[in-house]
């Protein structure tokens, strides 16, 4: 599960409450009227299943809550809810499988962006793989790999490619190219160094390296191991399995190729800085394009799955009967007034599923509960305030929420 805090203004409070309402992946929600005084709004909390978020986000950015209110997203961490193993339940799809693209461009946002924290980390991977090189020891390649910052950049350009926007495409662009140029830059002088200090030698660098050769020695399998690389990668970024990205990074041969390219222009070994050069080409190509198609098969098969029916889609809801007030021929349904084709009542974006809309044009399932902010689920078409029985528009009482009002003002 995940937390949604949102601050809303007076006027995007019915809407926004309506697409919670919608929402079969909601619960625990709770409403701090006036909570919140800059910028000033209610404070509106709620857990929402992990593959429901996605959805759901896009349909409070349509509102414009992020321009006049605000959005904030967290992990719930362990929640013990009945109510919350019934929205997880009533949510198309698996949470480990679900897309949420705002969550992937935040941390690919603050991972690609050129800093003086990214270069530094860079360059003193780049430094690290050279003595490894240098030594044809494997253990200091492997640890340049896990310490180079080069990932984020290519997950950024990923998500950018597939989003279809240029500025976050650049913006990666910009820090793989001058971040990989100063390395190379700074390490040709570090090498040049340890070569004055004696501890480097051209004779010793020109020597077999059985260890390391294939550094700059770039085959097929350079490419295949950097395609898997970056499903690999892509996935533990869109899962949130950060665990993973530690064996992406020791997988491929980026900084060390960067690195021995350094070195060999630094001791004049031409063929070694090509051989390096097209290494570093073809790993850094083949994260790019399986990272790419790893988004592109993620998002149409989590269309596909949201487009299905939900898990619980055989059983029978709480209140629902197939020709009552709940059914398709009640009022509320697809053929009462005021509907459209998959559009339900509360949900007037229309945006949702055929077979999703269905379940969503139900009478509400929370009612406001007086003095508590909070929103408790009910049955459909019952709730605990005097008149506030049905759905908006059907019965002589309107929605709970307005009766709630009714009941606030002052007699």
């Amino acid at each position: 599960m995940l937390q949604l805090r949102l601050i809303v203004p007076a006027d995007l409070r019915e809407p926004v409450m309506a697409r919670l309402d919608a929402c079969v992946g909601v619960a625990h929600v709770a409403v701090l009227p006036g909570g919140a005084v800059r910028p000033a709004g209610d404070l509106v909390l709620c857990d929402v299943a992990r593959e429901a978020v996605d959805e759901l986000l896009g349909e409070l950015k349509e509102l414009g809550l992020p321009e006049r209110g605000a959005i904030s997203m967290d992990e719930a961490g362990l929640v013990l809810s009945r109510a919350a193993d019934e929205a997880e339940r009533d949510a198309p799809g698996e949470g480990v499988d679900a897309l949420v693209w705002e969550e992937v461009s935040e941390v690919v946002h603050e991972e690609s962006t050129l800093s003086g924290v990214f270069l530094a980390l860079l360059a003193v991977a780049t430094m690290l793989a050279a003595c490894g090189a240098v030594l044809d020891s494997a253990i200091l390649v492997v640890g340049a790999m896990a310490v180079g910052p080069e990932f984020g950049p290519l997950a950024g350009l990923c998500v950018a490619v597939v989003q279809r926007r240029l500025r976050p495409a650049l913006r990666s662009l910009l820090a793989l190219a001058v971040g990989f140029a100063a390395a190379v830059a700074l390490t040709v002088g570090f090498a040049l160094l340890m070569d004055v200090l004696g501890l480097f030698s051209d004779a010793r660098f020109a020597a077999d390296r059985p260890n390391t050769s294939f550094i700059w020695q770039p085959d097929a399998m350079s490419f295949v191991v950097a395609f898997l690389a970056g499903v690999a990668g892509l996935l533990s970024l869109t899962s949130a399995k950060a665990s993973a990205l530690v064996g992406v990074a020791i997988s491929v041969t980026t900084v060390p190729a960067a690195a021995n390219a350094a070195v060999a222009l630094a001791y004049g070994e031409y063929a070694q800085a090509w051989g390096s050069a097209v290494q570093l080409a073809l790993n850094l190509s083949g994260i790019v394009l399986a990272g790419v198609l790893t988004l592109l098969v993620q998002h149409g098969a989590w269309r596909l799955a949201r487009r299905g029916p939900g898990r619980d889609e055989a059983r029978p809801r709480r209140g629902a009967g197939p020709t009552g007030p709940t059914g398709p021929t009640g009022p509320t349904g697809p053929t009462g007034p005021g509907s459209s084709p998959g559009r339900s009542l509360s949900n007037p974006t229309g945006t949702r599923s055929q077979a999703a809309g269905s379940r969503h044009q139900a009478p509400s399932r929370w009612s406001r509960r007086s003095g508590t902010g909070t929103h408790a689920r009910q049955p459909a078409g019952t709730s605990d305030l005097p008149g506030a029985t049905g759905h908006a528009g059907t019965g002589t009482g309107g929605t709970a929420h307005d009766a709630l009002q009714r009941r606030s003002r002052p007699a």
